[in-house]
């Protein structure tokens, strides 16, 4: 017991002293945007405050939280310093939320605020940059969020479950755990949107209505349609969407305005839908799958058995 304790002690300051040597760096960075960016932009009113507001979020208050936690941390009061931390927490959720749009934000004033642009490269070159630009240190809130979430855990681990610091390290954790969370529910989101945004744009016409509320994209590939009669096999694009699948064709090669893009041939909704594999489960090259729909049975063929396995466990995901 003893020598686990021993054990605990070296692994919990070897992890607490990590923890203190990052944030110290964190909060340097962190000083670089607030101080050669958001503190001399609001003095020359180079940007409205609006827009200041908008491209650098809720980065000042992040920075007191840390420079709390980093007052605390140097005091040895790590208990004291994570109560007051995980009430800030919601500050990394809010400022993910604003990420995509301080982008757009800041891209739209570097194409229009000349002087804004000048200002910007200017702050880029000083040596405490060391090359970096603003939209590298951007993202820096949310890489750190990450990093707690590993070094509370670790300190977690270390720490005898009888002590009261153990259940305090335990409620870090899971508030950590779960803005975390919340933070990756934000960019699997946007990831969704941008991949149903691609497949609408891939799409001739307007018909097919991709962009839905509340659908995920899933996965997509080509595949071969065997038909019912003795006709010859059709290659056609499948996208698998978490409540519908989509079967395309490419369009005419020299059509003026389409020639890259794909002609939707048919919807199929998943809510009536069973999938079989007819053969695959075999070690014979490829396979083939049966959809099959109220009014219609799909046999889909790969030559690539790996491939149909992986639209096999796709699909039936989907459609359960």
């Amino acid at each position: 017991v003893e020598d686990q304790r021993a054990r605990w002690e070296r692994k919990w300051s070897r992890t607490a002293k990590e923890l203190l040597e990052t944030e110290h760096r964190y909060l340097e960075q962190l000083d670089l945007v607030l101080t050669y960016f958001v503190t001399i932009l609001k003095a020359k009113g180079t940007l409205k405050p609006a827009v200041l507001e908008t491209i650098f979020g809720p980065l000042e208050s992040l920075y007191s939280a840390s420079c709390v936690l980093s007052f605390h941390l140097e005091k040895g009061n790590l208990i004291s310093g994570l109560e007051n931390f995980c009430q800030s927490l919601d500050l990394y959720g809010h400022y993910a939320e604003n990420l995509e749009h301080a982008n757009k934000t800041l891209k739209e004033q570097l194409r229009k605020n000349k002087s804004f642009r000048r200002f910007k490269k200017l702050q880029e070159t000083r040596p405490q940059f060391q090359g970096r630009e603003l939209e590298d240190l951007l993202p820096l809130p949310l890489q750190r969020l990450h990093q707690y979430k590993h070094f509370f855990r670790d300190l977690l681990q270390n720490t005898s479950p009888d002590t009261a610091e153990y259940q305090e390290l335990a409620k870090a954790v899971k508030s950590v755990s779960e803005v975390s969370q919340w933070v990756q529910d934000i960019f699997d989101k946007r990831e969704n949107s941008l991949q149903l945004l691609r497949v609408q744009k891939l799409l001739k016409g307007q018909k097919t209505q991709v962009l839905t509320p509340g659908r995920w994209y899933i996965r997509e590939g080509w595949l071969l349609v065997v038909p019912s009669k003795g006709e010859e096999l059709k290659r056609r694009m499948f996208f698998l969407l978490s409540d519908i699948l989509i079967a395309a064709k490419p369009c005419h090669p020299l059509h003026l305005l389409n020639s890259n893009k794909l002609s939707c041939q048919a919807v199929y909704p998943l809510h009536q839908c069973s999938v079989d594999k007819v053969f695959g489960h075999t070690q014979s090259q490829g396979g083939l799958l049966s959809l099959s729909f109220p009014h219609k049975t799909l046999l889909l063929m790969s030559s690539n058995q790996q491939e149909i396995h992986d639209w096999y466990r796709s699909l039936t995901a989907a459609v359960r």
